[in-house]
């Protein structure tokens, strides 16, 4: 299995966050390939710098580097097909991201049910 996670899942992988069980750490461990999403970095870097996230953005490619995840950069066509998705949700970085895992095709992990109605490819944890 091929997954792509979420940016909260990203940053409980790298934190070793008690939120991620051990269950999703489990199916983790078992992928074949994990990705991290471009559109998952500029969201930290967002949060970042409004002050809403403690990271430190120098280390985080190569901490993402060390813990084995794939970069999986937006493309033109991950872009375009955010049009087709359904409006259940209006965060634009979770519609990047939904739209990354229905065009590649990849897993989904994340902890968030309103991602759930998307496609059968969202793992919810």
């Amino acid at each position: 299995m091929r997954l792509l996670l979420d940016t909260h899942v990203l940053l409980w992988v790298l934190a070793d966050d008690a939120a991620l069980s051990n269950t999703a750490r489990a199916e983790i461990d078992r992928a074949e390939a994990v990705y991290a999403s471009a559109a998952s970095i500029w969201e930290i870097s967002i949060k970042s710098a409004l002050g809403k996230l403690k990271i430190d953005q120098r280390c985080l490619p190569d901490r993402l580097i060390e813990a084995g995840f794939l970069p999986l950069p937006v493309t033109w066509e991950h872009a375009n097909a955010v049009r087709k998705l359904p409006n259940l949700h209006r965060d634009p970085f979770d519609r990047i991201l939904i739209a990354q895992a229905i065009t590649e095709p990849l897993r989904f992990m994340t902890a968030d049910r309103a991602l759930a109605g998307y496609s059968e490819l969202v793992v919810l944890i």
